[in-house]
């Protein structure tokens, strides 16, 4: 139960989630939202890997990431969100200790791959508009699966090290999650062994995952306005501006929520206001990744227009 502060594993094989809400109406109103929105994003970025493998007018480096990143958006998506409509469902806030690990090992590959892909897209986009003669050469195919493998392989690494943290501790401070999925900051916070360990993993972490990414981004759209800026021509520089304007605003989206989550848990107390406020990184920011993708972009929208002419 949760008024045990100090439980072994063995004798409590689950944890406790927080629910969004305890009213039958309101519950039934959450259950239709989420699953409409959940199967949104999925069909969203499930059209973007389409027509991205379909039409070889989208065979670049640039749709090769775009794809991995649709393709890391839905497994985000797919990791806690149908597990909240099962318990939306059922009231039930319930989740095994195996369960939540592996919910856990998903979200961070998932999560962090998310993260990379984000930035390898940045170095994408630098090389277009600062070394346009030589793109095709720096960005081969084989440069191109190099970065999403060695992103890939990060993140596993990642998921492995929470996952060997974890897997041998016996003793929990309570049973509830302060999510309504298995956070990561949340498990480590509840164990009863040394915190500062556990400090040194999440700081390094927060380095690889956080630090590095976000100086890389910085960096590189350093030197695409350095030198759009040197461009003459105004449609010049509108041009290679609209060409990483999508990819600009997905990035603040991502960071934004994420920032929003970070600081709701450092200054608010109550569990369902940080439920509320992962909802908007784990939800809300796949789910509008497409729309920003086709809407902004002429090469999604003309591939869209040729599968439709198609069928038709």
């Amino acid at each position: 139960t949760g008024s045990v502060e100090t439980q072994n594993v063995t004798c409590v094989p689950e944890f406790h989630l927080v629910g969004f809400s305890e009213d039958p109406a309101l519950q039934s109103l959450l259950f239709g939202l989420f699953l409409s929105m959940y199967l949104v994003t999925v069909l969203g970025n499930l059209i973007i890997i389409l027509l991205i493998i379909s039409d070889t007018h989208l065979h670049t480096p640039m749709y090769f990431f775009l794809c991995n990143l649709s393709l890391a958006d839905m497994g985000f998506t797919s990791t806690t969100v149908p597990k909240l409509i099962v318990d939306i469902h059922t009231h039930s806030t319930v989740i095994s200790y195996v369960g939540c690990l592996t919910q856990m090992s998903l979200f961070l590959i998932c999560g962090c791959m998310d993260d990379l892909i984000l930035t390898v897209m940045a170095y994408d986009r630098l090389v277009a508009i600062c070394h346009p003669l030589h793109y095709q050469v720096i960005m081969n195919p084989r440069r191109c699966a190099f970065l999403v493998s060695v992103s890939f392989v990060a993140t596993l690494f990642n998921s492995l090290l929470h996952n060997l943290i974890l897997l041998p501790v016996t003793c929990f401070k309570a049973v509830e999650i302060s999510n309504f999925f298995c956070d990561p900051s949340q498990l480590l916070n509840l164990t009863c062994d040394d915190t500062f360990n556990h400090d040194i993993v999440i700081y390094l972490i927060g380095i690889v995952f956080g630090f590095f990414p976000i100086s890389g981004m910085l960096f590189s759209y350093y030197k695409i306005v350095f030198t759009i800026l040197r461009v003459p021509s105004p449609d010049g520089k509108c041009k290679a501006f609209s060409t990483c304007g999508s990819h600009l605003l997905v990035v603040c989206l991502f960071y934004g929520s994420g920032l929003g989550v970070y600081l709701s848990a450092s200054f608010s107390t109550s569990p369902r206001k940080i439920a509320v406020a992962s909802l908007m990184y784990t939800l809300v920011t796949p789910m509008l990744n497409p729309f920003i993708y086709s809407l902004r972009n002429r090469d999604i929208k003309r591939a869209l227009q040729r599968i439709v002419n198609r069928i038709s």
